[in-house]
């Protein structure tokens, strides 16, 4: 720009102007942009005459000023003077009258041979040859995906004029701005403005007039001609035709079984939208998630994204919003057409027809005799979840485990994986909780919990049936009272009942219920006996377990 102004005698008058003067009274720090010839621009001004008093001004009229620079459209003082300003460059030009309206002047408003005075704001440029332009402030490492024409996206915006005046901000309605891409539900300058963007994606985007609103503008807050700057953070996005997408982040080597429909599941997870924010975690009640699968009990989503899970498989599930809380969401932590992410790790899982499952680990050769219903074992056992989570054990304690199979005194599970077994043979159970502990679970085992049992059978006694707590070998004596009463008194007391029965057990001619405590069995038989409780048997009350039943049979009948 020529800058220069008539030379200065020493004294007196400088004579008039030969061009335009130019103040750059502010200069921004940064400065993307200079006019030039050819370009659009707005701006602000002050129009006055040398003794300050205004011929016009754009503030005054409410709207700013939009033209093409350097084609002859303004006067030539103005079309020099603004060339080579930056966006919010403040500059003080005067204008000769040669350069302004010469000696015509503007009837009534400017006179002949007037030199103006203006105070300019650049507040616009842009060129049509302009492209859109793209700043990309931050974006995640890992990025699988990028936004193409017909997704839906979910973003957060700052937008200003160029100058930095805003004029819209979704934060400030406390939620996202929610829309197609690429179907012209946008101005073209964010359409293009939003493809390839990741989610978690921070881009500037500034667009020119021609791919925002135009010649139009849009309202009272963006004029016409204007460029627009926005601040986008995608938060999410997603297209209609997508399906779950799962990430296998750690699948155990051995895997003998994958989940299916109509099995039930136990897992953690942690809940995120795709910008990270946590909205539920299972590990923060510290209990696990339980359900079926496949079967509409959770949002369609998680039924398929569980479907071939393992146990102690660690997953990540993507779930678009059509198949979880759809244009709703849930709650004050979903929002609607959220994409949602679940990290999820499988404890276990079971099918309610599931029988328990046993794996001989050790089994003796020469394995003649096994352990049958109410056969009296002793046995060693680990206890523990699926996940290896440590419960109990038989080795904490001074003796191995004692119990009559088929007496109710150990869950159905571990009592069927017991049975069969030899002195010595090692297996590991797996228990459904169904032959567990149940929906309830017990203490320190959860609800609905699938338990691996690592038993090994130490010793085995051979039962007695149901209801009995002494067989005989053979058939009992005639005499039976006779040989009972010991001292012929006409009464059994306690001591001669336990002498008794002890002396035909180790003849072998009957054995008692088996028992840590034999003492115990033969004192509750005598209590069955002696049934006035006198502590004495006598022989209307001697009666045995078979004849008892008859009795009963007969009474029904």
């Amino acid at each position: 720009l020529l800058l220069g102004v008539l030379g200065a005698p020493a004294l007196g008058d400088p004579g008039p102007l030969e061009d335009v003067v130019i103040d750059r009274y502010y200069i921004p720090k940064i400065c993307l942009r200079e006019a030039q010839m050819g370009d659009f621009i707005r701006y602000h001004y002050n129009g006055t005459f040398k003794d300050g008093k205004k011929f016009d001004s754009s503030y005054d009229r409410g709207a700013t000023v939009a033209g093409v620079v350097g084609v002859g459209r303004l006067i030539t003082g103005m079309d020099r003077g603004l060339q080579g300003m930056c966006v919010n460059e403040r500059r003080h030009l005067i204008v000769p009258p040669h350069l302004g309206y010469g000696s015509i002047g503007v009837a009534g408003l400017i006179p002949p041979d007037a030199t103006l005075y203006f105070d300019v704001i650049m507040l616009d440029i842009w060129n049509k040859n302009d492209k859109l332009q793209i700043t990309t402030l931050s974006k995640p490492e890992r990025c699988n995906r990028t936004v193409e024409n017909s997704d839906f996206v979910r973003y957060h915006y700052n937008g200003t004029l160029l100058d930095g005046t805003p004029f819209d901000s979704s934060y400030s309605k406390g939620s996202t701005y929610d829309t197609y891409v690429g179907t012209g539900w946008l101005i073209k300058g964010m359409d293009q403005g939003l493809l390839g963007m990741c989610a978690g994606e921070k881009r500037s985007i500034i667009i020119p007039p021609f791919l925002a609103y135009g010649e139009k503008g849009y309202g009272t807050v963006i004029p016409p001609q204007a460029s627009l700057v926005f601040s986008v953070l995608l938060v999410d996005f997603h297209n209609p035709k997508d399906g779950v997408f799962l990430e296998h982040l750690e699948v155990p080597e051995s895997c003998k079984r994958r989940a299916v429909t109509g099995d039930f599941v136990r897992y953690h997870y942690n809940g995120t939208l795709m910008d990270g924010t946590l909205f539920d975690s299972s590990y923060s009640r510290n209990e696990t998630y339980n359900t079926y699968i496949g079967k509409g009990y959770i949002i369609p989503g998680m039924d398929q994204g569980l479907q071939g899970v393992c146990v102690g498989e660690q997953r990540r599930v993507v779930i678009p919003p059509h198949l979880a809380y759809g244009e709703n969401g849930a709650g004050d932590k979903i929002p609607g057409s959220a994409v949602l992410i679940f990290d999820v790790h499988v404890i276990d899982f079971h099918n309610p027809a599931d029988p328990v499952e046993i794996e001989t680990v050790f089994r003796p050769e020469g394995c003649n005799v096994t352990t049958r219903h109410r056969d009296f074992v002793r046995y060693h056992y680990n206890c523990s979840l699926l996940d290896g989570t440590r419960l109990f054990s038989s080795h904490d304690y001074e003796k191995p485990q004692e119990v009559t199979l088929g007496a109710n005194k150990v869950i159905e599970g571990l009592n069927s994986g017991l049975l069969d077994m030899c002195a010595g043979e090692r297996r590991v159970l797996i228990v459904p909780p169904h032959l567990g502990h149940g929906e309830s679970g017990a203490r320190g085992v959860p609800g609905s919990a699938v338990l691996r049992f690592e038993v090994e059978l130490i010793s085995m006694e051979e039962g007695v049936p149901e209801g009995y707590l002494f067989i005989w070998h053979g058939d009992p004596p005639a005499n039976l009272y006779e040989q009972m009463d010991l001292n012929k008194d006409g009464g059994i007391p306690a001591d001669e009942f336990s002498t008794f029965i002890k002396t035909q057990v180790a003849e072998g001619k009957g054995r008692l219920m088996p028992s840590s405590d034999p003492e115990k069995v033969i004192a509750d038989m005598f209590q069955n006996q002696d049934r006035n409780q006198d502590g004495r048997i006598t022989p209307d009350e001697l009666k045995l377990k078979s004849d008892e039943d008859q009795e009963k049979i007969h009474e029904e009948l």
